[in-house]
This record gives structure tokens, sequence and C-alpha cells, in this order.
């Protein structure tokens, strides 16, 4: 398997360089040359397989250059007990609430969100790159509220790894500050921005698009642009849909597809089903959820996509798709076009702000399987009280927007899947403004909250944040 670039710059890679690059040395993306096919027959034989097994199997069809005894260590030692109770990603049937909808329970890791299931891969794959040989990485990211945590606690204490994260200042929720800037190891280094998450972003892209510098630093990203996270996401969607499909005959399995709805701000996560879908995962629609900042509902609706500047990017109650520039979303224009038309139609999107492709809108659910809705606080108050007073489940506010779409958009006969996003502990908050009453403050989040912050803040500019990885960053 080989990866890349969506702007055609780059000379053909493997797996390995790429989780070392993030971004491609050209700005664009990274992408596979080709997209691995699954059977439904090997599908079937993945069935019995623990999640950690699973992992290994589904992400080598990318790592074709790490060997098989080497990848399963690697994917057991994230998915471990250590991290992850078993079975790592339950499902839960919510039929109280609506008749064939059911929770994919991402949350179960370190901090609680549904990051830790990629990042925890990449805290045990990268390092072992690095030591193989002999490097070191200046990890630089940006986070709307759970990507730094999770990549901050796969990544601490790491021999040869250092994380520079910027997150959004008074942009995230308590526990989320809490779990990154309470940190105090070494190699952590919290960064605050006044802006907004895409602020965040901007800068990220602009320290990776400056080639000499992103080489004398040894910079890489464990954002959703690191296709090592996507590789790692494909693999719920696998498991999801062998768990909700193990009560069948076999005879029924093969036309028993799923819908699968996912709150997503930055597309990374919904890429991941996209490639699952393509790789011959019986998935029927894929269900993009979104809040306020519904730039990516606005685009399967219409088919244009505008994104938005920082003033227009509203805070939310669901602050980590308070997001109005989706990264990932160059990944599946570039499949949707094709590698000629996408060069030439990208340039509209670079000079005017805008892309058009309201020409593509039968494609985008005909072909792909997209469709979309948007959510409100008010929606998403009322789907936190709806699902606890059905089940007595608690959910975040991300996975509420789901579960708003859900409910709307679902169909007889298909089996409905709400991709958690977090733990509602988290969003204390909200929760406790739809239900009433204090419900999440446990022992550990009081002790979490009452812990000194280390954070640094700056403007959003890039000569403080390269003046903070001169001062900082490993070097070999």
């Amino acid at each position: 398997m080989r990866f890349i670039s969506t702007r055609g710059g780059m000379v053909p890679t493997n797996f390995t360089d790429v989780l070392l690059s993030g971004l491609a040395p050209d700005g664009g993306l990274i992408v596979p040359e080709s997209i691995p096919e699954v059977t439904r027959t090997q599908l079937e034989r993945l069935r019995s397989l623990s999640y950690p097994e699973l992992a290994a199997k589904i992400i080598s069809l990318y790592a074709t250059d790490i060997p098989t005894h080497d990848l399963a260590a690697l994917t057991g030692a994230a998915f471990g007990p250590d991290h992850f109770p078993p079975p790592v990603v339950p499902v839960r049937t919510l039929n109280n609430v609506a008749e064939g909808l059911a929770l994919v329970g991402l949350s179960e890791g370190p901090t609680m969100a549904f990051k830790d299931l990629a990042m925890q891969f990449l805290g045990q794959v990268i390092p072992y790159i690095l030591r193989h040989g002999g490097r070191v990485l200046n990890v630089l990211g940006a986070t709307s509220g759970d990507t730094g945590s999770a990549a901050e606690h796969a990544f601490r204490g790491q021999d040869g790894v250092a994380i520079f994260m910027l997150s959004p200042k008074d942009r995230m929720s308590d526990v989320q500050r809490a779990q990154m800037y309470s940190l105090n190891d070494t190699n952590i280094h919290n960064i605050a921005v006044n802006g907004v998450f895409d602020d965040c972003q901007a800068l990220v892209k602009a320290i990776n698009s400056d080639a000499a510098f992103k080489s004398t630093y040894s910079i890489g990203a464990v954002n959703s642009i690191n296709f090592g996270r996507i590789a790692a996401q494909i693999v719920y969607y696998v498991w999801a849909w062998l768990r909700i499909s193990d009560g069948l005959d076999s005879s029924d399995r093969a036309g028993h597809a799923m819908d699968v709805v996912v709150p997503s701000g930055n597309f990374g996560n919904i890429y991941a089903g996209h490639l699952a879908r393509s790789m011959g995962v019986p998935i029927r629609r894929l269900v993009l959820a979104t809040n306020e900042n519904n730039v990516l509902d606005e685009f399967f609706s219409t088919g244009v996509y505008r994104p938005r500047g920082s003033a227009e990017t509203l805070a939310t109650s669901s602050p980590s798709m308070d997001i109005s520039k989706a990264s990932n979303l160059e990944r599946f224009i570039w499949q949707l076009l094709g590698p000629k038309e996408f060069r030439h139609r990208w340039l509209d999107l670079e000079t005017t702000g805008v892309l058009d492709l309201s020409d593509q809108l039968t494609r985008l659910s005909a072909e792909f399987g997209f469709i979309s809705g948007s959510s409100s606080h008010r929606d998403r108050l009322e789907a936190i009280r709806r699902v606890h007073t059905a089940t007595g489940t608690f959910i975040d506010p991300h996975t509420a927007d789901g579960v708003t779409v859900a409910l709307r958009t679902m169909e007889v006969g298909f089996p409905t899947l709400i991709l958690e996003t977090a733990k509602a502990a988290k969003f204390g908050e909200t929760v406790k403004e739809a239900l009433g009453a204090e419900q999440m403050q446990t022992p550990e989040i009081t002790d979490l909250l009452g812990r000194a912050q280390h954070v640094v803040t700056i403007a959003n500019a890039e000569e403080p944040l390269r003046a903070i990885i001169e001062a900082a960053a490993l070097r070999t």
C-alpha cells in the first residue's frame, strides 16, 4: 500500500513515513493510492476476533510495511486492559428510545472520548517507528476539546516525542481543559490561542507548510490530518457491523446493511466511515450530524462548501464541533472529483472562499451514501433527557446531536448506530441543565478539576508559536 497527496506533489510513500509526516509536503492531505476491498466472506472470518485482533487485521491492509507480528503487538498494547476495559467498544441497543437505534460506545478510554481509540494506537506505533530509526518527533496539533487530551495522555512521558498542542482559549469545557492543562510531563506543552479552533488549525497548517522549519524541528501531526488515525478509526465501523449483525442467521447477514450517525466537525471520523463503506463494510448511509456550526450540513444538503471565519463560528454547548473549516473534507472531495478535476476546482475555494459542487449533489447521497442534519442547544437538551428517561443512560451533548439527527432520519428495517463522542461527565454543566440535577460530579472529576493547570497563552500568530517550538523542541 502506497500513499499520495491530494495536491499531486508528493512521491508515493509507505504507511510508516505517513505517520511521521502528517500533512503532505505540498500542503495537501495524504490518501491511499487505492482502497483495499474486504468481501463478506472475509468479514465473516473476522467475527470471532477480539477488538485488538480485529484492529491488527484491518490496519494491516494499510500498514503493509509493518511486520504482522509487530502490528499485533502494537494493537494489543494500544487496546489492552491497561487502557480500555473489554470489549473495548460496547454496542448497546436503545430500542426504548426508538426501535432499531443503538449506541456504539467509543468513550471507554483514559480521557473518556472517542479520540482515545485512534490516539492510543498512535501512542504505540509512533514510538515504535522512532526507536527503529533513531529519530525524534515534535508533534504539533490543534484541538477543539478531545484530540488534545487524548494525544497528551497517549504520549505523556514517551521518549523521543514532544507534544505542542494548540487549543482555543476559553472554548472548551472545564473537564477538557483540566485533562490537558493539569499534565506536568516535561514533553507536554499546552498553548492556548486567542481565537477559535479553526485559527489553531490554520497555525498548524502554516507551520507544516514551511518545509524547512518542519524538517529542522522534526514536526509531525496527530490531528485527523494524520492518516494513521483514520486507519485506526476504520476498525470500529467494522466492529460495530459485526456486533449489530451477531444475532442474525448467516443467511440474513448478506443483506443486513446499517446506517451510521456520526457527530462530526472536522470530517475525520466520518471519513473513516466512508473508507469502511468503500472497502465493503455493509453501511447503507453515513449520516453526518452537526451543531449550529453547520458548514458540513450545508455542503451535503446543497453541494456548496462555504467555510466561515472566526467571527462566524459560534460557541455552542457541543464545543468539540465548533468548527467551520473541515480539514478532512479535502480527502473526500479529491475522491469525488478525481485528481485532475480536484486540482482544477479546488482553486475556486482558495481564490473565492467557496466551492460550488452542486452539480455533484446527487452523487453525495446516491453513490456515497451521505446525508446530514444539524442540531441546536434545545435539541441537545431534549435528546439527553429522552435517552436518560428511556434507558437510564447519560449521553454527552455531541452524542445528543447524533441522537437528534438519527431520530429525524432513521428508516424502518435498517439498524441505526450512533457513534458516541464522549462520556457525559466531560460536559456536566450541559447534562445538569438537561436533567435538572447534579449528576456528573464524580470524585475523579472533582480531583481533576482541583489540580494545578499549566498553559501558555499566545496571540493568533505564527511568531510566538515558532518561538515556543524553537525553545522546547526535541533534537536528534
